[in-house]
This record gives C-alpha cells, sequence and structure tokens, in this order.
C-alpha cells in the first residue's frame, strides 16, 4: 500500500490529452479514446486519493503547424481527463514539459518527486518529458495502457503505432527502468 507520505510526493502528469488527438481532430492518433480512458481511470484513482494532478495542454506556436492551434477547440483537453478548478494546468510549447514552462518549479515546490506519467504522444511529448523528469531527479512510472501515438513512415515503410509505443516504452524501461518503470492503469491502481 501507498503511505500517506508517498501520497503527498507522487504526482500525475497528463501530456496533451486534447481533442486533435481523437477522431474527427486534425491529428488523429491510433487508439486515443481507449488511451484516454485508462488515463481518466487513473486520474479518478488520484482524485479519490486527495492526490495532485497536474495537466499538460500544447499549444502549437511554430509556424506551419496544422494541430493544437491557440484558440482553436482542438487544443482544448479531452473530456474524459478534463481538469477540475482545484487541478494544475500548464501549458507547454515544445515535446519537453519542462522546457520553458512552471513545471519544474511547480513539482518542487509541492516537494514531488514520483510521478505517474501518461497521455499522448508516447514518442514525442511522453518520451521528451519522461527523460527530462529522470534528469531532474524524478522516479517515473508510465501508465503504458494510457499512452499512444500514430503511424510514422521511415525510408518509405510505414511503422504501426503500436510498435512505435512499444518500441519507445521499452527504452524507457531498459536497464533496470532507468528512466521510468512500466504499469498498466489496472495493476498501478490495484498495487497502491
Amino acid at each position: 500500500m501507498m503511505t500517506r507520505e508517498n501520497n503527498n510526493t507522487t504526482a500525475l502528469l497528463i501530456i496533451d490529452i486534447q481533442n486533435d488527438y481523437f477522431p474527427g481532430g486534425t491529428m488523429e492518433l491510433e487508439d486515443s479514446a481507449e488511451a484516454a480512458e485508462k488515463a481518466g481511470a487513473v486520474l479518478s484513482y488520484f482524485r479519490n486519493n486527495s492526490m495532485p494532478v497536474v495537466h499538460i495542454k500544447h499549444i502549437s506556436n511554430q509556424e506551419g503547424a496544422t494541430f493544437f492551434l491557440p484558440e482553436t477547440e482542438g487544443a482544448e483537453i479531452h473530456q474524459s481527463v478534463a481538469p477540475l478548478e482545484t487541478e494544475k494546468v500548464i501549458t507547454k510549447n515544445y515535446p519537453n514539459s519542462f522546457r520553458e514552462t512552471e513545471l519544474l518549479g511547480y513539482l518542487q515546490e509541492k516537494s514531488i518527486s514520483n510521478l505517474v506519467i501518461c497521455g499522448m504522444m508516447t514518442d514525442v511529448c511522453v518520451s521528451a518529458t519522461t527523460r527530462a523528469a529522470m534528469d531532474f531527479g524524478f522516479h517515473n512510472t508510465i501508465i503504458a495502457d494510457a499512452v499512444t501515438t500514430k503511424a510514422r513512415e521511415l525510408n518509405g515503410e510505414m511503422i504501426p503505432a503500436e510498435q512505435i509505443t512499444a518500441s519507445f516504452l521499452a527504452g524507457l524501461n531498459a536497464l533496470g527502468g532507468l528512466y521510468a518503470t512500466l504499469e498498466t492503469s489496472e495493476s498501478y491502481i490495484k498495487n497502491q
């Protein structure tokens, strides 16, 4: 069981679960609704146990960007994990959620040392943020069924989204969980 002290030093980080990644959005990901549902289950656990939650919202400010554009419905956080007024929302403009944001200062101010991470895209913002978090000394757990991405083209070949997610999670979990340990949403909730 997680002790109250651990409850107070562990925060849920929900990265970029935003409307453009869902059916009808401008950058639909593979199985985004299923991943968001799993993230929502972990979010409910954190809320029920009065544990800190941080929502990360990406706003694209790069020229030529086609999704997460400022002041669009597509850039809004998806209803499946919509933040409560009491939950912290941090806006970012880069894949790494720590870059040019208040995230590190906020977590340090709250004495957070453990992050539970879910979100989108596995190979971009989730990976960049997890790697940076480890460099800042955080202990990371990624909820492996609450992340997703899309198929990518490499040298004329399409790499399936599921394969990309599996490869990135394997890399983050390599060397004894150097960057992160992995749990499913069910196992994380059950084992706390």
